[in-house]
């Protein structure tokens, strides 16, 4: 059996990760997973859980309107926020499937910001270019992102996302004691 996943991204580490956490969550189920360009509708870099959240919704639902014959649907948006010691960052995934009215929605861990990234991004640049401008990289978005430079490789982007999309497939997995 074979399952169509769409990610509203185009972005490889981004379908990368949603494949292999399906293929994890569902060993048994070959999945065929394709990226798009869907829009977020919030800010370029969204603040806060709201708006990332939203905005990782929005591209799932982009997703489903745009290739309804799909299996599931997935959305991933990177966000920032304040807190008193800082900004820190990290993404939402949102999930939706073919057949259910459930949403899947789970958050990766969060982490600070060096105060250089920080003040670039406060000023309106957007994390993966202040990534690139400070650590001279081109299109770091797109490799090892903001977690892999600064864990020098210990956990990559694709690891990262992982984990927050297979707990975001929970309420699928769990679907009779989900409303």
């Amino acid at each position: 059996m074979t399952k169509k996943i769409i990610v509203g991204s185009k972005n490889p580490v981004k379908i990368n990760a949603v494949k292999e956490s399906f293929q994890r969550v569902f060993p048994k189920i070959t999945f065929e997973t394709e990226g798009i360009a869907a829009p977020s509708k919030v800010a370029e870099q969204p603040v806060g859980d709201s708006e990332t959240l939203l905005g990782a919704r929005n591209r799932a639902l982009f997703c489903k309107k745009s290739v309804p014959s799909a299996h599931y649907w997935v959305g991933v948006e990177g966000g920032v926020d304040h807190d008193i010691d800082g900004m820190t960052v990290f993404a939402w995934m949102s999930i939706l499937a073919k057949n259910s009215e459930l949403e899947g929605k789970a958050k990766t861990g969060t982490f600070y910001l060096p105060k250089i990234i920080e003040k670039l991004v406060s000023e309106g640049i957007e994390l993966g270019e202040a990534d690139d401008k400070v650590f001279e990289k081109r299109n770091s978005k797109q490799g090892s992102g903001s977690v892999g430079i600064l864990t020098h490789g210990l956990i990559n982007r694709t690891q990262y996302y992982k984990e927050a999309l297979i707990l975001a497939l929970i309420p699928f997995v769990n679907a009779s004691i989900y409303p």
